[in-house]
C-alpha cells in the first residue's frame, strides 16, 4: 500500500502531529482528512473489512482523523457486469449472479455496520464508507457516516443510480441527504454522477456542507473537473475516493465475465484507474488525483479557506436570488405502503 505524500495548503511538508483543533475561533482549525484508493474482496464482505480495518489503521497512524472509502467498497461495483439483462428477458446465470451479489450487500444496521462503527471508534476516526445495502430483497449504493466515538450516524442512499445501475439498484429519496455537524465540520456525501445533479449539490449547501465526500466509480480525466467546479461552487473542501481495480481483483471468468471486454483482458489489466483527489474550497488540487494504483491520498484541510472562498460566494447566501430562484426538497421517507399501527411484523399463529 503506497502512501501518497500529505500535502498542506501552503505547501510546507507536514510532520505526522495531532490535528489543530484551537479553542481559539480567531485560528482557523486544521484537520487531516485521507480518501482511500483500493479494490473491494468481490463475493467476500468478511475480507473486504478485514481489509477495510488495515487500511484504517495505517491512515490513522498518519494522523488522519477523517477517512473516506470508494463507492461500493463493501458490496462491490459490479463493473463490466450486465446482469443477463436484456430488455424483456433476464438469463438464468443473471439471476444467480444477482443471487451472489445480494448475499455480499449487508444490512443497515446489522452486524457489519457494528464492526465498522467499532473501526471507527478504535482508530478515532470519522469514517465515510461506501456499501451496498440489502433493504429486503432490493440493493442500495450507499454511504454510512461514523464519528470518532464509534457511533453509527447515519445514511446516504444513491438518488439517482447510472444507466445499468438501475437494474440492481434502488432508488433513494429525500429523507437521506443528511449533512452531520461534527467537531470537524460539516460532513455530507453524494455518490458517483448524482455530484452531476445541481438541485442535490444545492440541498447539500443549504445544509452547509464544510467537507463534500464524493465516493465515486468515475476514474476519467472529466471528473476531476466536476470535482473542481463543486469545490468552487460550494465553497468547500472535496474529497473523492475511488476504487483501484485489475482484473484480478474479480473473481475469474466464466464466474464473473466482464461482457464485451473479457477477451482484451489479462489479470493485470487495469479495470479502474482510481484518480482519488482531495480539492479546497478555492479549487486548489491539495492531493491527488492518483492513477498508480492502491494508496492513501492524505491532505491537511485549512478550515480558514472555507469562510475565505465564501467571502466570494456563497451560493445558498448572498449569492443567491430566492425571489427568482427557489428549490423544495421533500426529505420525507418515500414509502410505498404506510400503515396506520406500529411497523407489521409477520403474523405467527399458533393451534
Amino acid at each position: 500500500m503506497a502512501l501518497v505524500p500529505i500535502v498542506r495548503s501552503g505547501g510546507a511538508d507536514p510532520l505526522i502531529a495531532d490535528v489543530n483543533m484551537v479553542a481559539d475561533p480567531s485560528v482557523p482549525a486544521t484537520i487531516r482528512a485521507t480518501v482511500v484508493q483500493a479494490s473491494t474482496v468481490f463475493y467476500d464482505t468478511a475480507a473486504t473489512l478485514d481489509k477495510a480495518e488495515r487500511l484504517l489503521a495505517e491512515a490513522a497512524s498518519y494522523g488522519s482523523q477523517l477517512v473516506v472509502f470508494p463507492e461500493a467498497f463493501v458490496g462491490g461495483y459490479p463493473r463490466g457486469s450486465n446482469f443477463g439483462v436484456i430488455i424483456g428477458n433476464r438469463s438464468l446465470k443473471g439471476r444467480e449472479e444477482f443471487r451472489k451479489y445480494h448475499a455480499s450487500a449487508i444490512d443497515v444496521p446489522g452486524p457489519e455496520v457494528d464492526r465498522l462503527a467499532a473501526m471507527a471508534g478504535k482508530y478515532k476516526v470519522y469514517l465515510v464508507m461506501g456499501v451496498i445495502e440489502r433493504d429486503g430483497y432490493t440493493l442500495y449504493c450507499t454511504i454510512l457516516f461514523f464519528d470518532s466515538q464509534g457511533c453509527y450516524l447515519g445514511k446516504h442512499r444513491k438518488i439517482m443510480p447510472t444507466a445499468l445501475e438501475r437494474v440492481i439498484w434502488g432508488f433513494g429519496d429525500g429523507s437521506t441527504i443528511p449533512v452531520f455537524e461534527t467537531p470537524i465540520g460539516k460532513i455530507g456525501a453524494a455518490i458517483c454522477w448524482e455530484n452531476r445533479m445541481p438541485l442535490l449539490r444545492t440541498a447539500m449547501y443549504a445544509k452547509g456542507v464544510e467537507i463534500y465526500c464524493a465516493p465515486t466509480a468515475d476514474a476519467r480525466d472529466v471528473w476531476q473537473a466536476s470535482m473542481t467546479h463543486i469545490a468552487l461552487e460550494g465553497g468547500c473542501f472535496v474529497l473523492s475516493a475511488n476504487q483501484f481495480c485489475c482484473r484480478k481483483d474479480y473473481p475469474p471468468p466464466p464466474e464473473y465475465v466482464f461482457m464485451e471486454a473479457e477477451v482484451d483482458l489479462n489479470p493485470e489489466s487495469v479495470v479502474c484507474a482510481g484518480g482519488s483527489v482531495i480539492i479546497s474550497p478555492s479549487g486548489t488540487i491539495l492531493a491527488g488525483p492518483n492513477y498508480d494504483g492502491e494508496s492513501l491520498i492524505s491532505a491537511d484541510l485549512d478550515l480558514g479557506e472555507i469562510a475565505r472562498a465564501k467571502f466570494d460566494f456563497d451560493v445558498v447566501g448572498h449569492y443567491s436570488r430566492p425571489e427568482v430562484l427557489s428549490l423544495v426538497v421533500q426529505d420525507k421517507p418515500a414509502n410505498p405502503v404506510t400503515f396506520t399501527s406500529s411497523s407489521p411484523k409477520p403474523e405467527t399463529h399458533y393451534r
